[in-house]
């Protein structure tokens, strides 16, 4: 099949089937999923979207709607781009608001998940290639190759330093796009924060004031709530300016008066808040960490393919953001991934080895845990495999807590964002012995999974089952 080929259909489809595209508001990808944020959910027709060739399933996370297509999705997101109908990472425009819904502490949860979604998301790749980077230095030194004074080294750690250390920039691009502010706009906001100027002046204990009101001291440099909180404000300030501002004189007036009031609410008020909410939430963290320990890490581990499944994983990249920046390691989801990861891969290798007599099905398991096993990618086995026939998944998550407990006993940290499969085990390199615990819970999982899903799936129960729902129906 040619390139383009392989998501025709649903590049052609899935925008009638989101309700046309005056009803999609924002449109985007991460890794595995198609990720749009519409008007009217009632609009959606999820039974024909999953219908969709190219379509692994679908679901709602908050206010988002995702599209599980696996590690082919730039090809896909490509192809719906190419036909014109809705462009990349859309932004709300004034008076562009979704349809009216009951607020209720859910719908409030699910747009904060998908408002952080929809700033981090589009800068996984400089996160994940700033973490490799540090890395390969890592390795580097630890093999006698370079020195930590050798200019290679300094060169590619001061680079890589940059890409955590901007983020607030990084975050003012992802943040105008998502929330509707113009680029220039958010960019400047993001670039105020990290100013020389005030950096010194923070560094001196004296960040000065703004219209009389003291400006509190904060470094933001490697934040994100920060600018996430300040995108989201600046979008309505933008917004409101652009309503009231006389057509003549609108180009001059809308940014002018953004900055004036956008400045001091952001140093003297969301940047701080959002510095608070940042390291209170890495303390809490860490505390649950400190107190409960490997039980902690056991029970991310064993839900992890829970918040897949429902998008909440993605609400966990600001605390590795920031662990990464305050602790230079993460404690808690690293490991737990990789192990979930290889698991879900031998639950479905599992169901593809008992599988006799139906040729597609085992075919099609097997593929499943290859992309799990080999590229870390594993919405495939979950969503192909695993979660429709139940037990595998169960096994998988029996696997989990195995592993899980190991690391969690072990003190397994990740260095780096990355490490999803056994390709990307240097994540691991650090303190000593992390490495070889960290293979041995994967192995501790691995196995587990393996014979509690040779145990629990029954080829013979399942088609009885699938037989059964068919005569009902």
């Amino acid at each position: 099949m040619e390139k383009g080929q392989k998501f025709e259909e649903l590049a052609e489809r899935v925008v009638p089937l989101l309700g046309g595209k005056d009803n999609i508001t924002w449109f985007s990808h991460c890794v595995t999923r198609l990720r749009f944020t519409v008007k009217d959910h009632g609009l959606v027709d999820k039974e024909g979207i999953d219908a969709l060739k190219g379509a692994i399933g679908s679901q709602w996370a908050g206010d988002q709607y995702q599209i599980i297509v696996g590690p082919d999705v730039e090809e896909a997101y490509a192809a719906i781009l190419a036909r014109g109908e809705i462009s990349g990472d859309m932004a709300p425009v004034a008076g562009d608001a979704a349809k009216p819904r009951k607020r209720t502490v859910g719908s409030v949860v699910s747009a904060i998940i998908d408002a952080i979604s929809g700033c981090i998301t589009p800068i996984l790749p400089m996160l994940v290639g700033t973490g490799m980077l540090r890395v390969v230095l890592v390795l580097l030194v630890q093999l006698g190759l370079i020195t930590s004074d050798n200019p290679t080294y300094v060169t590619l750690a001061f680079a890589a330093d940059a890409g955590l250390y901007f983020l607030p920039i990084a975050i003012g691009v992802t943040g105008s796009k998502k929330f509707g502010v113009k680029l220039g706009i958010g960019i400047m906001l993001g670039g105020i924060l990290l100013d020389p100027t005030f950096v010194q002046l923070v560094k001196d204990g004296t960040p000065g004031s703004v219209f009389g009101i003291p400006i509190t001291s904060f470094s933001y440099g490697s934040t994100v709530f920060p600018m996430v909180m300040t995108m989201f404000v600046a979008g309505y300030v933008e917004r409101f300016f652009a309503k009231i501002s006389p057509k003549p004189v609108k180009s001059i007036l809308e940014p002018t008066l953004t900055l004036l009031v956008m400045i001091p609410l952001e140093l003297c008020l969301i940047g701080p808040l959002g510095a608070l909410l940042g390291t209170y939430l890495t303390a809490g963290i860490m505390w649950v960490y400190d107190t409960i320990g490997f039980v902690g890490v056991a029970i991310v581990c064993c839900l992890y393919p829970i918040l897949v499944m429902t998008g909440m994983h993605t609400t966990l990249l600001p605390f590795l953001t920031q662990s990464f920046a305050t602790l230079g390691y993460d404690p808690f989801v690293g490991a737990a991934q990789l192990v979930s990861n290889m698991t879900q891969g031998v639950a479905a290798l599992a169901v593809a080895i008992k599988t006799k007599g139906d040729e597609d099905l085992k075919a099609e398991a097997s593929t499943c845990a290859f992309m799990a096993l080999v590229g870390g990618v594993t919405e495939p086995a979950l969503y192909g495999i695993n979660l429709k026939f139940k037990t595998p998944l169960a096994a998988a998550m029996i696997g989990n807590l195995a592993g899980g407990l190991w690391v969690g006993i072990t003190q397994v940290f990740r260095y780096s964002l990355g490490g999803t499969n056994l390709w990307g085990i240097a994540v691991f390199v650090g303190k000593e012995g992390n490495v070889v615990n960290m293979l041995i819970g994967v192995a501790i999982g691995v196995a587990v999974a393996f014979v509690a899903a040779m145990v629990l799936y029954r080829p013979e129960k399942e088609k009885s089952g699938t037989a059964s729902k068919k005569a009902a129906a």
